[in-house]
């Protein structure tokens, strides 16, 4: 007796038996994009919900201000120049890092950061403690001609910063724009933006009010040359990274 069975439709058959569950998720669309909006979903409520019962999601650390008008100018060449993309500015709390780079970074020391310049790699080293490493004439030569100083670097030159002269013109309007997302500065600081920008690279001049306003702030003729370059702004933003915290008696608050 002749077997009339077709044996494809059996071969066909066996595969379909052994189709995992895992299998028939990725091969409907549908049922794929539900389950990646279920486990997403589960992982936001799970980072996110706690939050609603802390008092404060940033610890009250003691130093941390404002940026000061040239300071904030700096940050702003800093972002515009790509510089955030090959540095970070975060230190996590892992042997290897704190060794090499200083104490962790805190959220305190980026929450007047729009936006903040954590980083996603490090093509150069971490700059979140930076500031008082090197000396001013360091940062010039390194942004003149990175491979002077560090012959190893890919980093391209930045001679062209310091013919680039600023005159603060439009620094009161970027402090009240920061002002409104929620950046504590007075109206005295916004008042005095123009004149605390130029003040703070002329060591010679009555910059005391400058002070008050923002403690720490160092004063100096930066790039070394007349007028206020953006070079200027560039190395006192650098120099002044994670020099606003004193670690030496910086106490974790672990009570929240």
């Amino acid at each position: 007796m002749t077997d009339t069975t077709d044996p494809r439709a059996t071969d066909a058959a066996e595969p379909a038996q052994k189709i995992t569950f895992h299998q028939r998720l990725e091969r409907n669309a549908t049922l794929l994009l539900a389950a990646s909006f279920a486990v997403v979903t589960v992982g936001g409520i799970v980072e996110i919900a706690p939050l609603f019962w802390l008092e404060n999601t940033i610890e009250d650390v003691a130093g941390m201000r404002p940026y000061s008008p040239l300071e904030l100018e700096g940050r702003n060449i800093y972002i515009r120049e790509g510089c955030y993309v090959c540095h970070s500015q975060m230190i996590r709390p892992m042997r290897d890092e704190v060794e090499r780079y200083g104490h962790y970074s805190l959220a305190a020391e980026s929450m007047y950061d729009h936006p903040f310049q954590w980083g996603s790699k490090r093509t150069g080293p971490d700059l979140a403690r930076v500031g008082g490493r090197y000396s001013d004439e360091w940062h010039v030569d390194h942004l003149y001609d990175p491979q002077s100083v560090v012959p190893e670097s890919v980093m391209p030159k930045y001679a062209f910063l310091a013919d680039r002269l600023l005159d603060g013109e439009h620094i009161g309007e970027e402090m009240a724009v920061h002002a409104f997302l929620g950046v504590p500065y007075s109206d005295d600081m916004l008042a005095e933006a123009r004149a605390d920008f130029r003040v703070q690279t002329d060591p010679d001049g009555d910059y005391d009010a400058l002070l008050e306003r923002y403690p720490g702030a160092q004063v100096r003729n930066f790039d070394g040359q007349p007028g206020v370059s953006e070079m200027d702004a560039l190395i006192a933003y650098l120099q002044m990274l994670g020099t606003l915290v004193d670690f030496s008696t910086f106490t974790p608050d672990d009570s929240r």
